[in-house]
Order: structure tokens, then sequence, then C-alpha cells
């Protein structure tokens, strides 16, 4: 055992200062939580944002047809020279009501005008380890009763 003498004190020069292990390993794994973390929040965004495109389209394109069934129902009306709202409206429930997974409300408006509004709720894949249960897609889309002199 070598020994070292200085004012008295003595130390043991064999003993180490640094530990046998240093604490590379544990940054390294750190490391990889946090990289593998934000991989699957972007997986996440990626998927789940196409997700809620998708489910805009999907509300979009009801929100349209409604609106189309609308004007194609007032037709006779608007032949006449005043287009029936009832029948509009009605036409367009009736469309919302034949896809379930799209709800959506109709209101006649002044002009005579039928606006229809929908939502599609989807459930999300990897948002959902964050809280995220659901995306939503809305949409709306309005329709002239146009009377035809």
């Amino acid at each position: 055992m070598v020994r070292w003498v200085q004012d008295g004190r003595t130390a043991d020069l064999t003993t180490r200062r640094t530990p046998l292990r240093d604490s590379r390993g544990q940054a390294l794994s750190v490391m990889v939580l946090v990289v593998t973390t934000a991989l699957v929040l972007m997986a996440g965004l990626v998927v789940d944002g196409g997700q809620q495109v998708s489910a805009t389209r999907r509300a979009s394109a009801v929100a349209e047809q409604a609106a189309r069934a609308a004007t194609d129902a007032a037709a006779a009306g608007a032949l006449e020279g005043r287009p029936d709202t009832g029948v509009a409206a009605a036409a367009a429930r009736e469309v919302l009501a034949a896809d379930p997974d799209v709800a959506g409300t109709v209101q006649v408006l002044p002009g005579p005008r039928v606006a229809v509004e929908t939502r599609s709720q989807v459930p999300t894949i990897f948002l959902s380890l964050v809280g995220i249960g659901s995306v939503t897609g809305t949409s709306r889309a309005t329709a002239d009763l146009v009377a035809v002199p």
C-alpha cells in the first residue's frame, strides 16, 4: 500500500477518487426514454391528425349532400315561385339521419336558405395515451332556395 503524507495527514494512494461506474449509461437511458416519447407523440400527431382530417372531410361531404338534398326537395316549389323551406329542411334532416357517424343540425335562414352544420367524431389511436380520446371534424354548408320566375 502506498501512503502519502503531508502536514501530518496521510492518504492512501490506492483508493479511487472516481466511482467504478460512471453515469454515462444512466444518461443514455434517459435520452432513449425522451427520444422514444417524442417519437410516439410525433407519430400520434401524424396518425391522429390524419384521423381529424378524415373526420372533417366526412362531415363536409355529409353537409354538402344534405344541402343538395334540400335544394332538390324545394325544386318543385321553386318552379311555382315559392320554394318550400319545410320540405327542404326535412330532406336535409333525412340525409343527416342516414349517416349514424355524423351528427348535425339543419336551420332555415331568411333568403330563403338552408344551413347544415355537421360534426364527425372519431377515436384517437396514439393521442389517447396522453388523454386525448377523440378528434372532431366539423363542417357547414348552405343552400339557397331560389324561386324560378
